[in-house]
C-alpha cells in the first residue's frame, strides 16, 4: 500500500465484519439464554421437569438452530 490509500483491504475488512457479527450474535445469545435459564432459574430441573423447563429447552435448542443458521449464512457467502 502507498501513502495515499491508507485504508484497510477490503477483503480483510470484509472478513473482520464477519468475525465481529459471528462474535457479537454468539455473545449476544449466550447473555440471553444464561440470564433466562440460570438467573431466572428455568433451565433448572429440581423434582420433576416442569412446563417452563421444557418451554426454555424447547426454545433454546430453537434458538441454536437459529443461530447456526445465522452462521452458515454468513460464512457461506462471498460478499
Amino acid at each position: 500500500m502507498d501513502e495515499y490509500n491508507q485504508g484497510w483491504d477490503p477483503e480483510v475488512k470484509q472478513y473482520f465484519r464477519k468475525i465481529m457479527n459471528s462474535f457479537a450474535m454468539g455473545a449476544l445469545w449466550l447473555l440471553l439464554i444464561g440470564l433466562s435459564g440460570f438467573a431466572f432459574k428455568l433451565a433448572i430441573i429440581k423434582d420433576s421437569v416442569r412446563w417452563y423447563n421444557l418451554v426454555f429447552y424447547g426454545v433454546f435448542l430453537l434458538s441454536l438452530s437459529l443461530l447456526l443458521l445465522f452462521y452458515y449464512r454468513v460464512w457461506r457467502k462471498n460478499g
